[in-house]
């Protein structure tokens, strides 16, 4: 796949379980997870009031969606990165950074200076490589979360 033929775009409603099979196949990708999501299968959602508002981008080549991320508003005001989920063809493709990204812009662009998320350990390198600091941990239904950020002014 050529990175230059990546697009971004909103999602659509009528995509959803496209998008939701997509976050499937990622998350089963990983065996350290598996029996944790089959244990809880409810995990994997995308509610399509986030995409109707606005909330979930899609990386795009050639017509089909290769990834997605969802950015929402936190209860403390700040906005966090909730979901980023590539196909797992496309990995190490450069699908996901272009999606932190794109998700930086976006905050950036509502007057944020930061884009948190709750990262699973096996993609502290990731985020790393992406600029986000690791800031705490925390409890997640699956383990041990990390709780990292990116400042996105300036």
């Amino acid at each position: 796949m050529d990175p230059r033929e990546l697009a971004l775009r909103p999602a659509v409603a009528a995509e959803q379980m496209e998008l939701e099979a997509l976050q499937w196949r990622a998350s089963l990708a990983l065996p350290e997870y598996r029996d944790a999501l089959m244990a809880n299968i409810d995990a994997i959602e995308l509610p399509l009031a986030q995409i109707e508002a606005g909330w979930v981008r899609v990386a795009d080549h050639r017509g089909a969606a290769v990834g997605f991320s969802v950015v929402l508003p936190r209860a403390d005001g700040a906005m966090e990165l909730d979901g980023l989920f590539v196909e797992p063809s496309c990995w190490r493709m450069g699908v996901g950074r272009m999606l932190v990204g794109q998700a930086a812009r976006s905050v950036r662009g509502l007057g944020q200076s930061a884009l948190h998320v709750v990262a699973n350990p096996l993609a502290l390198g990731f985020y790393k490589a992406c600029g986000f600091a690791l800031i705490d941990r925390c409890d997640t239904q699956f383990g041990i979360g990390l709780v990292m950020r990116l400042t996105v002014d300036g």
